[in-house]
């Protein structure tokens, strides 16, 4: 799994830490920083919440697409 820098990059965008990303969808910095960090794959329940807090879309945040297709 590789680092969510889309999800890093978004969260700073709105001036949010980890924690305030954490509080606002009801898990802890340390889940918003391994997912930041690619050691934990979130539930779609998570990222759906992550999604609204960030108004972003699940492809704009969680999607790999193939950069050679």
């Amino acid at each position: 799994m590789s680092k969510n820098l889309k999800l890093k990059s978004s969260r700073a965008a709105k001036d949010m830490s980890q924690k305030d990303l954490a509080d606002a969808t009801g898990v802890t910095r340390q889940t918003i920083n391994a997912i930041e960090k690619g050691d934990y794959n979130p539930s779609i329940k998570l990222c759906i919440s992550i999604c609204k807090v960030l108004g972003k879309t699940l492809d704009q945040l969680f999607w790999e697409g193939d950069e050679d297709a």
